[in-house]
């Protein structure tokens, strides 16, 4: 099984904190895929990220009010891509790690069976503010989801395949404002699949110091009250993994001391013990299948010399 870091970058097509990005990616590399959706290719000066760039047929028209596009382009390549990905984390240029990449494989090993997706009633006027187009759509729908989040494989697809079915809903949301923010809650509530995910938060944000009306606040001095806001995040939110809105700016070694901080203690459920259970069987297996390969010529030699001894004896 596999992570797909799905980034969408655009303006100067960079990632605000690369270098912390491939230290922490490096440390799990044979569990992750990295990609990246851009709006121009030629603008892109990281090679790392014109290494996991996309192919610019997947690439979507995309404003800031109208990104939902990106979005089912990127993870429908991901989808097609690596068979083995199972969880899709979605991510922007302004993102970063807050956990350890231990911390980090053990939340994946005990939860890719899960989205971890926060959502809930729409918490605004749908008949004020035009956003995703909810008043026109039934009561039932008029759902909100965090704008950035990890979708497990079966919900990454079905997502995409509602999407390609030209629904009319999906494309009535979509010619709203902002629809990133509601319609992955709607699509997997008309599926029947929205009960299953785990309504938690991904990405730490901070809402209340807003940077502009429709921005969360953006961490770029690391003061006191930024370090003491993502320590109370991770100590209430257990499936807080990102960090967002960072500015290239903040501190290193601040993000550093987060991202090395040890893995807490699992708490073993049936679950968990299955899926360790699991990893460790095939880990035997896999020991035992090379000594078998290695030593399979001498094992030969000493049959057949138990043999001709077996012979001689009885003779």
């Amino acid at each position: 099984m596999k992570v797909a870091l799905c980034f969408i970058i655009s303006y100067d097509h960079s990632l605000n904190k690369e270098h912390i990005w491939r230290e922490w990616i490096e440390a799990n590399a044979g569990m992750i895929n990295v990609y990246f959706h851009y709006k121009d290719y030629s603008k892109i000066k990281s090679a790392w990220i014109k290494d996991h760039a996309i192919p610019t047929k997947y690439i979507a028209e995309t404003t800031y009010y109208h990104v939902v596009p990106a979005y089912m382009n990127l993870l429908s390549y991901a989808h097609h891509h690596d068979p083995k990905n199972q969880w899709f984390c979605m991510l922007t240029d302004a993102c970063v790690p807050i956990i350890s990449p231990q911390h980090f494989r053990q939340l994946f090993l005990q939860y890719f069976d899960y989205s971890i997706f926060s959502w809930k009633k729409a918490w605004w006027n749908v008949y004020l503010q035009k956003r995703a187009n909810l008043h026109r759509l039934t009561e039932e729908f008029h759902l909100g989801n965090d704008p950035w989040f990890v979708l497990k494989r079966e919900d990454a697809f079905a997502c995409v395949r509602f999407a390609l079915s030209c629904n009319v809903m999906y494309n009535r949301v979509c010619e709203g404002g902002l629809a990133n923010e509601s319609v992955f809650a709607i699509i997997l509530h008309g599926l029947k699949l929205l009960g299953n995910v785990k309504n938690e938060i991904s990405h730490a944000t901070d809402w209340e110091k807003m940077s502009s009306p429709t921005s969360p606040y953006v961490f770029k001095h690391g003061t006191a009250s930024d370090i003491q806001f993502i320590n109370t995040f991770l100590e209430t939110h257990k499936y807080a993994m990102f960090l967002r809105k960072v500015d290239p700016s903040f501190p290193d070694d601040i993000l550093t001391e987060f991202i090395r901080r040890p893995a807490p203690t699992i708490v073993y459920t049936s679950a968990t013990d299955s899926v360790y259970f699991t990893l460790f069987l095939s880990a035997i297996c896999t020991s035992f299948l090379c000594w078998l390969i290695v030593m399979y010529p001498l094992l030969v030699m000493l049959g057949l010399w138990g043999c001709s001894f077996l012979g001689w004896w009885l003779l």
